[in-house]
């Protein structure tokens, strides 16, 4: 019963929010960023005994650094509540609007979509990326964490809710629930209180919503992205995008986890990007055309399943492809519509790649690691969708609006 209280007063308090000016909604994500660098000490404090519990219990590496916060992390998640506010707000927002033969005026409006409920693991920025979204686009929001993050979710959604609640807002707007299994799936029979659910984890999580839930589901899940190097490839930005796009983050989503080299630059190029990544502990697995060109007995073969694996590690699926045509056959196979890169300096073939990849972003000569709501401008996002209804790529503040259509008339009926 607490799960089905707390989803029917967050959909009062969707009904309070969608009804809020701009302003209102920009000084309670204002009060927000400042009590998040007011109880800086709080939260950090929190989050490091869920590291040390995390690594106690021998999770991930990427799991430990995607759970774990820092004075720049903080100030980063700070930074993008600030940039939340700072965007025009969409709700009420005129898509098109036309009069009908009658004199009936029609408008599309954009609204927010009412009660979203939020699922995540190992990620704390979740929980305040996911209160700022939602109040900036009038949605009440329901959060759910994970085990490894109990203590800094706790924290920052008591540091939201204090916000919320200090700008007259409704105490309901964010709500939290921890990471009882139970209520999570009591959370799922909500259909009747919650318009939608975002999954933010791994695969496993995604399969899990989908089987359960009886809400609608928009999953942000695993990103298995690769980089193409192209016979007309600049090698040089090729070598940098490539350590770029493995290295800079590898337990991330967006982070490349297969490189394919046409075999008309694998000689002069896998060479130089193994000694370059080897420099920075990267694992390759290879195919036999890849493992012949490097010489090294030692080097792991690649098999099928490497080629779907996402790491989320400082590992790397190599194989060399004899065309563009062999390129996006394995991407079809492999890939998880997530990101995918080329690297070309030939225009034909860069936008066919751009056209046949079937992806939520596809890169011409730049790192995967760009997905990211933040870096598109578009302040915060709840994840990268990979589906296409109704969302495709960085779920962010218009993605989380839906539209009606209001009809103003003068006494007209219809004949």
């Amino acid at each position: 019963m607490k799960v089905e209280q707390t989803c029917i007063e967050a959909r009062r308090a969707s009904r309070v929010l969608a009804g809020l000016p701009r302003a209102r909604k920009d000084d309670a994500l204002g009060a927000v960023a400042d009590a998040l660098r007011r109880r800086s000490a709080e939260i950090l404090a929190e989050n490091e005994e869920d590291v040390r519990l995390a690594r106690e219990n021998r999770l991930a590496d990427a799991l430990v650094d995607r759970l774990l916060l820092d004075e720049d992390r903080l100030a980063d998640i700070e930074t993008a509540v600030r940039d939340v506010a700072a965007l025009p707000d969409p709700v009420g927002e005129v898509v098109e609007g036309w009069r009908l033969d009658n004199g009936v005026q029609v408008r599309r409006v954009r609204v927010p979509l009412g009660v979203i409920a939020v699922i995540y693991e190992a990620r704390p920025n979740v929980t305040v990326d996911a209160a700022a979204l939602c109040l900036k686009s009038g949605n009440a929001v329901v959060l759910r964490g994970g085990t490894a993050a109990v203590h800094t979710n706790r924290i920052l959604a008591e540091v939201v809710q204090g916000a919320v609640i200090e700008t007259g807002l409704p105490r309901e707007a964010v709500s939290y629930l921890g990471p009882d299994r139970r209520e999570l799936a009591e959370l799922l029979k909500q259909r009747d209180h919650v318009d939608l659910i975002v999954p933010r984890g791994g695969e496993e999580l995604k399969e899990h919503l989908l089987e359960h839930s009886k809400v609608p589901v928009i999953y942000a899940a695993g990103g298995n992205c690769h980089v193409y190097v192209d016979a007309a490839a600049d090698l040089d930005k090729a070598l940098a995008i490539v350590v770029n796009a493995k290295c800079q983050r590898p337990g991330v989503c967006n982070a490349a986890e297969t490189l394919l080299v046409h075999r008309q630059a694998a000689s002069a190029f896998l060479p130089r990007v193994a000694e370059e990544l080897g420099r920075r502990g990267v694992e390759l697995i290879v195919d036999k055309p890849a493992g012949d060109i490097l010489g090294d007995p030692s080097l792991k073969r690649a098999n099928r399943t490497h080629y779907a694996t996402e790491f989320l590690a400082l590992t790397l699926a190599v194989r060399v492809v004899g065309s563009l045509d062999e390129a996006l056959e394995h991407i079809a196979t492999c890939g998880t519509r997530h990101s995918e890169a080329i690297v070309t300096e030939d225009l034909a073939a860069a936008r066919r790649f751009s056209a046949e990849v079937d992806a939520a972003c596809v890169y011409v000569n730049a790192s995967t690691r760009f997905t990211d709501g933040a870096e598109f401008g578009l302040g915060a996002e709840l994840g990268i969708s990979t589906q296409k209804l109704h969302v495709r790529g960085p779920i962010a503040l218009r993605e989380l609006t839906c539209v009606k259509y209001e009809l103003w008339g003068d006494g007209q009926v219809r004949g």
